[in-house]
């Protein structure tokens, strides 16, 4: 029988190695953990095992590579193998590019909010060195530019530079965003008249509100100019007392106009209105602009009284072609002039006796006192005689001044084929940026109004067809279109605001 104690001592002994086995198997175990997870652990952190869990499926791995496939900073990456360590150390290199990639687009989603404003004014750089180009190169226009309109003249003769106004053009339509304020209400804001005398006011405003329009943007960030939307002729319909000559009510509504969106929006503040425009065909639309002392003589206002000596300037200012139609629409006899007809009368005019320059013209041509079958001069057209077909028999239209500079017989002249002669003094002339008038029109000195016939009667047979053949060539820049077509009148004062925010050079601006 074996002794009991060794027996102890034995189970004793047995315990103790189990004891030792168990702490060994634990520290193995342990170093084993600490091993593995440093292995793991490196510059990527935790943020690694994602990745290695989503490499335990094909699928997963199959769907990353896809992904990183599109990407041009990763096209050399590639999975070929499932093997787990290849994976991994691919992976590696995905995760670092990937990080990379997300960095790059935080830094482009920062640029935004500081940059946006650069990136337009790059944008018109641009644009100016396209246009400097094209100025540069053979002076004619695309060969499709006339392509619906047969027998005109060499586009060379009516526009000062054909490629530069075509690239000009073609940038505007690129490029060019326009931002309506959208304070106010009808009829004196958002509204305006589209027919009779100040047609184009109120056409305009329309056209330009239009969502269709590609030229108006509702982000004024994303606006190269600010558009006022007020009409200066419903402000004097709704607001002038007749008779008072007080045109106080005006200005003051201007006034209060400009505050009103300089205090909701900053883009007034910016530029102090260099970058906004008025629009105003009312003889009173440059009172209406002394409202604010920045609009008069740092905005860009667009009027038909485009008078010089009243303080319009070319460089910043546009002229507004005075559109005078009854309905709102062409008189159907000037829709398409005949090509051929005879044209007996050597001039005409008629119309109310008005301003320093008309009392010039009848005073020594009157058709009543001196009845010259050539020479048709009128205050009041006779009742057996109708306005539109005297023009379309007369060669030359006279077009003088009224009690302001613009004339709406220098548009019906141009719709009636009929050469225009222009009578005024100080008058800018419309997009005579872009047009040669005196390619298509004659101007006559006020001092000249007693050789009036003899003048226009020395204007060669040829340089009279020649004349006459650029009244047909610029016809289309002073057409009203519902809705507007390209190249029309419309686009033309469009046209003549971008090619004033193209001078004005807002780089140098904290923007």
């Amino acid at each position: 029988m074996e002794n009991p104690k060794s027996v102890s001592v034995s189970v004793s002994l047995l315990c103790l190695i189990c004891s030792a086995l168990v702490a060994v198997a634990f520290l193995v175990v342990l170093c084993y953990s600490v091993s593995s997870s440093l292995s793991t652990l490196n510059f990527y952190g935790p943020t690694k095992l994602d990745f290695l869990e989503a490499a335990s499926s094909w699928r997963m791995i199959q769907l990353q590579r896809n992904v990183i496939s599109s990407s041009d900073h990763a096209r050399d990456v590639s999975f070929a193998s499932s093997n787990l360590s290849s994976v991994e150390g691919e992976l590696n290199v995905t995760l670092h590019k990937s990080r990379a990639s997300i960095f790059e687009q935080r830094k482009v989603k920062l640029k935004p909010l500081i940059s946006r404003r650069r990136r337009l004014e790059m944008g018109l750089a641009r644009a100016r060195a396209s246009i400097w180009k094209a100025a540069t190169k053979k002076n004619a226009l695309p060969p499709n530019f006339n392509s619906d309109q047969a027998d005109l003249p060499p586009p060379s003769t009516v526009y000062r530079n054909p490629s530069a106004f075509y690239q000009s053009y073609m940038e505007m339509e690129k490029r060019f965003k326009v931002y309506v304020y959208s304070e106010g209400e009808p009829p004196v804001v958002h509204h305006g008249p589209c027919k009779n005398l100040y047609t184009i006011e109120g056409r305009f405003i329309h056209e330009i509100e239009r969502l269709e329009t590609r030229f108006r943007t509702m982000d004024g960030e994303k606006a190269h100019v600010y558009f006022l939307p007020f009409s200066v002729t419903f402000m004097v319909k709704y607001m002038y007392r007749p008779l008072s000559y007080d045109v106080t009510p005006l200005r003051q509504f201007v006034s209060d106009y400009v505050s009103l969106v300089s205090a909701r929006y900053p883009f007034w503040n910016r530029t102090a209105g260099a970058d906004h425009f008025m629009l105003a065909c009312h003889d009173w639309g440059p009172h209406a602009s002394k409202g604010n002392w920045h609009l008069y003589n740092t905005s860009t206002r667009v009027l038909c009284n485009a008078n010089t000596s009243e303080g319009f300037n070319p460089k910043k200012d546009v002229s507004l072609p005075e559109i005078h139609l009854l309905d709102g629409n062409i008189p159907a006899s000037l829709l398409s002039p005949p090509l051929a007809a005879p044209r007996p009368h050597l001039a005409f005019f008629a119309g109310g006796l008005h301003g320093p320059i008309r009392p010039v013209l009848l005073r020594h041509w009157r058709s009543e006192s001196r009845h010259d079958p050539d020479l048709l001069v009128y205050e009041y057209l006779p009742p057996d005689k109708d306005y539109y077909s005297l023009m379309l028999r007369s060669r030359f239209c006279l077009c003088p001044s009224g009690h302001e500079v613009a004339s709406p017989r220098v548009v019906e002249a141009i719709y009636a084929e009929c050469v225009p002669v222009i009578l005024s003094e100080g008058y800018v002339l419309p997009f005579s940026d872009v047009l040669r008038w005196e390619e298509f029109s004659v101007r006559v000195e006020v001092r000249e109004i007693p050789r009036l016939k003899e003048l226009l009667e020395a204007v060669h047979e040829t340089e009279y067809r020649k004349l006459k053949a650029g009244v047909r060539a610029v016809r289309r820049h002073f057409v009203l279109n519902r809705p507007a077509r390209r190249f029309d009148v419309f686009h033309m004062i469009l046209h003549s605001i971008w090619l004033r925010r193209l001078d004005l050079n807002l780089a140098y601006i904290n923007i």
